[in-house]
């Protein structure tokens, strides 16, 4: 897969560089230093994935994911953040951004981070993603039902979008709802596909705006 880094800080990217270039199934293919020359770089390069910093100078990470999005729209952002939740980060999410990597994570991780990004199954610490969600979604007010826009799913392909929303694996949802896991991934293929969504993320985040699931453990 390839790969774009974006951050201000040189040795930040060089550090993470020499991280993923170790990878033979990853290759980094160009760096930037906001948010406009990563998108400009994943569009010129045919970008897989871009791990795009939060502040940067000149062009900020939110409005770079906005741009990946729109000049490569198969291209996924992995967000780097130190995880201060804060809106400016959730809003990123909401750009279009399919996950977040800790800037505290081990380097060991890193790849594993990159390759779920990739491969859209789940992402690099789904409990971030879904405290941000928790933290910062706007939910409509408690109500019996299921939501209008959910009624084009099944019974079954509704658990399954819950367990996404709590942050389950295919492999565990697999394992809850006794499904083996070619079929869950079917069925995470036909909600995302009905509900007009790009990846996982867009779905937690659906699920919670909708009122489908609400925080808590």
């Amino acid at each position: 897969m390839r790969v774009v880094l974006a951050d201000d800080q040189a040795l930040v990217r060089g550090g993470l560089r020499a991280i993923l270039d170790a990878e033979d199934d990853i290759e980094v293919v160009a760096e930037a230093d906001d948010g406009g020359a990563a998108a400009r770089a994943a569009a010129a390069e045919r970008a897989d994935v871009v791990l795009m910093d939060v502040q940067m100078p000149g062009v900020d990470g939110l409005e770079g994911t906005r741009r990946v999005i729109a000049s490569r729209p198969g291209c996924r952002v992995l967000v780097l953040t130190t995880f201060d939740l804060d809106e400016y980060v959730f809003a990123a999410l909401r750009a279009g951004a399919s996950g977040f990597l800790l800037k505290t994570s081990d380097p060991a991780e890193l790849a594993a981070a990159v390759r779920a990004c990739h491969s859209g199954e789940w992402l690099f610490a789904p409990t971030v993603t879904r405290r941000l969600v928790e933290a910062y979604v706007s939910r409509p007010p408690g109500g019996a039902g299921i939501p209008p826009v959910m009624r084009s799913l099944t019974d079954r392909e509704l658990d399954v979008l819950r367990a996404i929303a709590r942050g389950l694996s295919n492999a565990e949802i697999a394992t809850e709802l006794y499904l083996g896991e070619a079929t869950v991934r079917t069925h995470v293929t036909r909600i995302l596909a009905k509900l007009g969504l790009r990846d996982r993320v867009q779905a937690v985040v659906l699920a919670y705006e909708t009122g489908l699931v609400a925080p808590g453990p």
